[in-house]
C-alpha cells in the first residue's frame, strides 16, 4: 500500500484482477516467524490478507487492517477458503488505533509505504515480549533495485527503522534481495522486540 493511492483506487485495483499479491506469505516474513510461538498478531496494511490468512493458519489471533473494503473481502474469503478467523477491519492505518487495553505479540507491516509514522505508534502496541516486524522497499531500491514506490519520500531507511525501534531490542535490521525476473528488488527488514520487564 502506498500514497497518493487512496482507498477507492486499491479497490478497484484489486477488484480488476485475480490477485494484485501473491496468495503465499513473503519468504523473508515466512523464515522469519514461522516457526514462532502463536500469540496475538496485528496485520496492517494487510491488503488481500495473505500474511493475515497464513498466520491463522499456524494459530495465530490476528486482527487485520487495511483501507480497502475489496482486499479486505479477499481476505474474508481466502479466510474461509482455508477454514481460519481473523478479525478482519477496514480502517485507515494512518488513523486507527487498537481498542483501549489491547496489545499484541505481533506487528507486521509488509509493504506499507505510508508517510504516515504508524512505525511509532505500533511500537506502543506491542505486549511485553511482542515483536514489531517490517519490511519494505529501501530507499537504495529506487536508484539500485526494481519495483515498488517511486517516491523517496515512502520508502525505507535503517535511520527510519531505528528511530522506530527506540526502546525496543533490535533482532535484526538490514536489507533482504529479492530477484524478481526483471531485476532484484532491495528490501530493508527489522525485527525488534518490547523488553519482556522494564528495568526497575
Amino acid at each position: 500500500m502506498t500514497a497518493g493511492h487512496g482507498a477507492q483506487e486499491w479497490d478497484s485495483r484489486y477488484a480488476g484482477s485475480d490477485r494484485v499479491w501473491s496468495a503465499s506469505p513473503n519468504a523473508w516474513v515466512s523464515d522469519t516467524i514461522g516457526a514462532w510461538t502463536p500469540g496475538r498478531a496485528l496485520d496492517l496494511g494487510a491488503g488481500e490478507g495473505r500474511h493475515a490468512v497464513w498466520l491463522a493458519s499456524l494459530g495465530w489471533q490476528v486482527t487485520a487492517v487495511d483501507f480497502s473494503a475489496v482486499g479486505i473481502d479477499r481476505g474474508r474469503a481466502g479466510a474461509r477458503g482455508a477454514g481460519v478467523d481473523v478479525d478482519w477491519v477496514v480502517a485507515d492505518v494512518g488513523r486507527w488505533e487498537p481498542p483501549a487495553g489491547v496489545t499484541f505479540d505481533l506487528v507486521l507491516l509488509a509493504y506499507l509505504h505510508i508517510e504516515d509514522d504508524v512505525l511509532s505508534r505500533a511500537r506502543g502496541w506491542l505486549a511485553p515480549g511482542g515483536a514489531l516486524v517490517v519490511i519494505g522497499h529501501a530507499l537504495r531500491n529506487l536508484t539500485e533495485g526494481v519495483g515498488g514506490p517511486s517516491d523517496a519520500r515512502l520508502l525505507h531507511t535503517e535511520a527510519e527503522y531505528r528511530a522506530a525501534s527506540e526502546g525496543l531490542l533490535v533482532e535484526h535490521l538490514g536489507e533482504v534481495v529479492r530477484p524478481l525476473p526483471e531485476g532484484d528488488a532491495i528490501d530493508l527488514a527489522l525485527v525488534a522486540r518490547r523488553p519482556s520487564s522494564q528495568p526497575s
